[in-house]
């Protein structure tokens, strides 16, 4: 049976899709952390970061859900080469805009934690949130998603 060149999927394809899977499973690792946190492990966060744990509403905890399972499952995605990663990705780059977008916006992060604390780790979670978009789009483009 012969291959189609222009399907055969790269080597490096496989590397951004396993590093993808890696990320968004620390993602809901985190995820998993956050929500399972103790009276006392809340106790011990610096003030700022408590005052931000406190005032996050439930609604803000299921979108931060959805956005590191749908990506996890995005990335899955990826590694079955399955066109649903691209939507996946979609979805969780929106549920991180949103989780963020309120955290920033309304609960004033950078003014609570400071901006050195409350804008690193988001802005990296955002930019790579967009660039599996990118990817999963560039690679259902040439054809090694199906």
């Amino acid at each position: 049976m012969a291959t189609n060149y222009e399907n055969r999927v790269p080597v490096w394809y496989w590397v951004v899709a396993v590093l993808a899977l890696l990320w968004e499973a620390m993602g809901c690792f985190a995820y998993l952390r956050d929500v399972s946190m103790t009276a006392a492990d809340i106790a011990a966060l610096p003030e700022g970061q408590r005052q931000l744990y406190a005032a996050m509403p439930a609604w803000q905890a299921a979108v931060y859900a959805v956005a590191v399972w749908v990506g996890l499952s995005g990335a899955v995605m990826l590694l079955m080469r399955r066109a649903w990663a691209r939507p996946l990705f979609i979805v969780s780059l929106i549920a991180c805009l949103i989780q963020f977008g309120y955290t920033f916006i309304v609960l004033k992060a950078a003014d609570v934690v400071g901006p050195a604390q409350a804008y690193p780790l988001p802005a990296a979670i955002i930019v790579i949130a967009i660039l599996l978009v990118w990817f999963s789009s560039m690679a259902l483009k040439r054809g090694w998603l199906r």
